[in-house]
């Protein structure tokens, strides 16, 4: 990278960047406290004017909970079912549902916080959850100045919101991609678990094996396996059932008929909808952009760039390659902004990146004002950040070389685990 294309922003005459960086995560951060505060005492988040509980997203979670702890885990797929729970915990009737449409082994995490009551129980979430989270930040960027990033990032906010899962995934990806490089086997582990959300690990065999990396491959498949033996031990063969009727219905909610609304599915697939496409239509443009995204990743990991931008282009190809994501699974874009902070607090940042820092965090927080597609805007814009920099560093030459004899090579040594 030559001192054109990248500018240390600290020196002695200006703000060290890592100051730079907690300054403004700090001073967000303590705007989303001020704004929870308020909306608590407001009546919209938590408990409305009135002391009863507000149901939001969290909802499926703990119904689902419930009905395993009462003997009836299969119910969790039924939304009526699910919704009399709530009403009953509630104490009055509500208009939406909240349905589930996890694998059976989300009801592992369920039912531990089925245990307390619904407000409670979505505050326990939160703490358990976060701090998940938060830690996994501050181990790719390092220091306090983490913290403050995980605590900053906008998507953040809006997960809290919605009391949603968006910090387990992102603490299970993002850890899995911090510990890869020293610790294959907990790498391994940790992505295994996150099989509870499927739809974010479409990429990681494939990398996994261009990468050659066997040992997080193979712990990843037992950690799966384990996973799901230890839901169908707890719980039975009846959920695996019901999970797998309640796709079709799953998919007619929310990628056919759009019932979750086109504008807030952050996705290509969502976009395209939104705009009037057909299914067909949108399908086809979101295979294409699909395609593209993953051929980009795996010629970034067969080539010599550093490994963090490897890392952050895995992390937000997770968000664009599904057509079902929604505002707070963008928690997990702070993992590849993370990664590229410390590419950036490291080496150097580009010309041009603080700008684009800045552009992803108004994105993000403008979502709530105009509830369109600012979180897929958000990842196309990561998306091209990883890009520039991966020109300026990667050895593309030498990836033109290889690519066909390391394709061969990946496939020889999957052929040999196999065996």
């Amino acid at each position: 990278m030559s001192a054109s294309d990248a500018v240390r922003v600290g020196t002695a005459e200006t703000v060290a960047p890592r100051r730079l960086v907690a300054t403004v995560a700090l001073a967000l951060a303590l705007g989303y406290a001020v704004l929870l505060a308020g909306s608590v005492l407001q009546g919209l988040w938590l408990v409305d004017p009135d002391g009863r509980p507000i149901v939001n997203d969290f909802a499926a979670l703990w119904s689902a909970g419930r009905l395993a702890l009462d003997g009836t885990p299969a119910l969790a797929w039924d939304a009526a079912a699910a919704k009399d729970v709530v009403v009953a915990a509630t104490g009055r009737p509500f208009p939406d549902h909240y349905p589930m449409f996890y694998p059976p082994t989300f009801l592992l995490l369920a039912a531990p916080f089925a245990l307390l009551p619904l407000v409670p129980a979505m505050l326990a979430f939160i703490a358990v959850t976060a701090p998940l989270y938060v830690l996994t930040i501050r181990a790719i960027v390092g220091g306090w100045a983490g913290v403050l990033v995980a605590l900053g990032f906008p998507a953040a906010l809006w997960n809290v919101t919605a009391t949603q899962n968006g910090f387990l995934t992102t603490a299970l990806l993002g850890g899995a991609l911090a510990a890869l490089p020293r610790r294959p086997i907990l790498a391994g582990c940790l992505f295994g678990l996150l099989t509870y959300k499927p739809q974010f690990g479409l990429l990681i065999p494939l990398v996994l094996v261009i990468g050659g990396h066997w040992r997080t491959f193979g712990a990843a498949a037992v950690a799966a396996a384990a996973l799901a033996a230890a839901s169908w031990i707890a719980f039975g063969t009846a959920p695996w059932l019901a999970f797998v009727e309640a796709m079709p219905a799953a998919r007619e909610t929310f990628l056919v008929l759009g019932l979750g609304n086109w504008w807030k599915l952050q996705s290509v697939f969502g976009l395209a909808r939104a705009l009037g496409g057909s299914e067909a239509l949108a399908w086809t443009i979101h295979a294409g952009v699909g395609l593209a995204v993953a051929v980009g990743v795996c010629l970034l990991w067969r080539s010599r760039a550093p490994y963090g931008l490897k890392a952050a282009a895995l992390a937000t190809a997770a968000l664009l390659i599904t057509p079902y994501v929604y505002i707070y699974d963008m928690t997990l874009l702070a993992v590849p902004v993370a990664f590229l902070l410390r590419l950036g607090l490291d080496d150097g940042f580009l010309a041009d990146e603080p700008a684009g820092f800045a552009v992803v965090v108004a994105f993000l927080l403008a979502y709530p004002f105009c509830p369109v597609q600012f979180g897929l805007a958000a990842a196309l814009m990561v998306a091209l950040m990883i890009a520039r920099r991966a020109i300026v560093q990667g050895d593309w030459t030498q990836l033109r070389r290889g690519t066909a004899r390391s394709a061969r090579a990946s496939i020889r040594g999957l052929i040999g685990f196999c065996r």
